[in-house]
């Protein structure tokens, strides 16, 4: 099994082209539709001890169910417990292995990350 999961919506574009780019450099992922099959709370926790750059990156503050009930973005807690119950909140693509998470966005975070 590969020590690298992909956690991907396959209906957004730059989660699309993340995979695309992991799939031509023969990167060897575990994928995952977390849209599909939604990270437990302590799953979360554990990425975000794991994330590189702020907390409130992992989080679609745009969408428009944020914007109706917005919560904290600087809170760990707060994070975990939201996206386990609404993952589409969750931003995406995120790659996370080896110890370390990263968002791709922009894709050269997951470039960087796989350097590391």
């Amino acid at each position: 099994m590969s020590s690298w999961k992909f956690y991907h919506n396959p209906n957004c574009s730059k989660s699309r082209e993340a995979l695309a780019f992991l799939e031509s450099e023969a990167v060897a992922v575990q994928i995952v539709d977390y849209i599909q099959k939604p990270l437990r709370k302590e799953e979360i926790q554990e990425m975000i001890s794991q994330l590189e750059g702020p907390l409130s990156m992992l989080v679609r503050t745009k969408d428009a169910d944020f914007t109706a009930a917005p919560f904290d973005v600087n809170s760990p807690e707060e994070i975990a417990t939201r996206l386990s119950e609404r993952p589409h909140l969750m931003e995406r693509p995120i790659l996370w292995g080896n110890g370390k998470a990263t968002i791709g966005r922009p894709l050269d975070n997951i470039k960087a990350l796989l350097k590391k």
